[in-house]
Formats: C-alpha cells, structure tokens, sequence
C-alpha cells in the first residue's frame, strides 16, 4: 500500500466515524426535540394521553416499516415478548410524567442510570468504582433534599421509575432480540400500545383524537421513535461499542440544552454539575466497557 492509499484510508475512516458521531448528535437532538414538544401538548391532553398517543403512533410506523407479521413469533417467546412489551409502556408513561414535573435533562440524567447500573454492577474491576461514585454525586446533587431544592420530589421519583424500566427493558430486550431481531422493537411497541392506550384515553378523552394533536403527535412519533432509531443504526455500522456509548451517555445534556431552547427551562449552577456526574460517569463506564456490544438504546 502506497503513502497516498493509507492516507487516503485514514481519511475514509475518519470521515465514516465524524458521520456515525454526526448520526449520533442527530439522533439525540431529534429524539428531545419530541420530547419537548410533547410538553407543549400537556395542558391538552395531558402526560399520560400524549405518552399513549405517541407510542400508538411509534407502534404503526415501526410496523409499517418492519412488516415484522412475515415471521411468526416462536412460542417460547410470547412471554418474554409481553414482558418486554409491557416495560417499553410502563417506561414511557413514566418519563413522560417526569417530563410534565421536571426539565428534559434532569429527568433525562435520572433516567439514564437505569442502563448505567447494568454496566456497573455487572462489573468487579475498581476502576469502575469511579463511574459508580460519579453517577451516586450527580443522584445525590439532584435529590430535592434541601428546603430550598427547586425539583418536584414525584418528578423525581417517576425518572427512577423510568431508569428502573429502562434496565429491565435491556435485559427483556437482549433475551428476545437473537430470536426476532429487529422485529423485537415492533413487536414490543405493539404490545406496549394496546396496554397504554385504554390509559391515555382514560386521562385524554376524545380530545386525543382532535386533528391537531394527532398532527404534532405524528410529529413527536417521528422525531422521538422512528428518525432517532434509524439514525443509530447508521451511528453502530460506523462506530465502536465505546464511542458510541460515550455519544450516547452525552443525552442529559443534549436534553438541557434542548430543554433551554424550546421550553426555556433554566438549570441551576449545582444541577449542571449533577448532569456532568452523570455523563462523566455514563460517557467513562463506555469507553473502559472494552469492545462489547452497545447497551440497546430505549426507542423513547
């Protein structure tokens, strides 16, 4: 191989790599973006009917594009799938009211130790006890603690929820995914639709169905489920297990920032360094993780 053909291979890996880093970026962005604008709809229909609205229409498009009905789901499966299933439902419903209580980056920040901790306590090696300590600071500097704690305590509690879920989500989700595959994701958005929706109409009434909010619902769904998963996608085909899961531990901060600019949510000083605990901690766990598969990303 010549000078010029190595650097030009050089050149192509780093360009496919700045595009799976770029992917990445996008991905989250987008995924805020619904998030944020899912907020506007509360004061119509509320946390739980947007989160139904939203996974009903995640659910028909991710059906529609992976037409999963073509192979049938083994017997062994349809429980572990229920399961899987009825966790994605659970998991979003309770972010969502997360979001309704407390700014995108904190809830998000919360919710992401779910995952972190299956990282962690999977591991012995002491270097992790320093991730370990990071993501208990950034817990502990948000937890309303103090009479003059600006966060919502129930806020709080439903991110827990939701970082509870998100782990049992990956451990569900890895059980199923070697025998359905992509299909996994579909599936489980079904199931996790047809037991949400009796809830969001509960809460919502027919003002769920209302062309607008079906209009900026499709929207969220869009932004939220289908671009951000199909984003990632292209993100793993072009980078490591390590720097993707850095990129991704980077979301409680894509989700203030988004937060600021859409919504106009203001963090204080000490809740910023809570987020970068996290991340810290989150971004750190990834890139000592070694070559192992990426953490399956929640299709939030």
């Amino acid at each position: 191989m010549t000078g010029n053909d190595g650097q030009k291979g050089r050149g192509t890996a780093l360009a496919g790599v700045g595009a799976g880093a770029g992917a990445v970026l996008l991905s989250l962005t987008s995924m805020n973006l619904g998030a944020a604008f899912a907020k506007t709809l509360f004061p119509l229909v509320g946390a739980y009917g947007i989160a139904a609205l939203r996974i009903d229409l995640a659910a028909i498009l991710l059906l529609i594009f992976r037409r999963p009905w073509r192979r049938p789901v083994p017997r062994a499966m349809r429980w572990p799938l229920l399961a899987y299933g009825a966790t994605l439902g659970l998991m979003n419903l309770l972010i969502y009211q997360a979001f309704a209580r407390i700014p995108l980056g904190i809830a998000m920040a919360i919710e992401v130790t779910g995952p972190l901790a299956i990282v962690l306590f999977g591991s012995r090696r002491p270097r992790d006890f320093l991730w370990l300590g990071a993501a208990v600071a950034g817990l502990l500097l948000l937890l309303p603690l103090r009479a003059d704690a600006p966060l919502d305590l129930l806020g709080v509690a439903f991110a827990a929820g939701a970082a509870a879920c998100w782990a049992t989500y990956i451990l569900t989700g890895k059980r199923i995914s070697g025998a359905l595959g992509g299909d996994a994701v579909a599936w489980g958005m079904l199931v996790a639709a047809i037991l949400v929706m009796p809830i969001g109409l509960a809460h919502a009434g027919p003002a769920l169905f209302t062309p607008c909010v079906l209009l900026v619902g499709l929207g969220i769904a869009l932004l939220s489920s289908a671009m951000p998963y199909s984003l990632e996608i292209e993100a793993m085909r072009r980078l490591t297990a390590p720097v993707f899961g850095l990129m991704l531990s980077s979301a409680p901060a894509v989700g203030a920032l988004v937060g600021f600019v859409v919504l106009g949510e203001r963090l204080t000083g000490m809740q910023w360094i809570a987020i970068a605990c996290i991340v810290a901690a989150s971004g750190g766990s990834a890139l000592t993780a070694g070559h192992k598969p990426a953490i399956e990303d929640a299709p939030q």
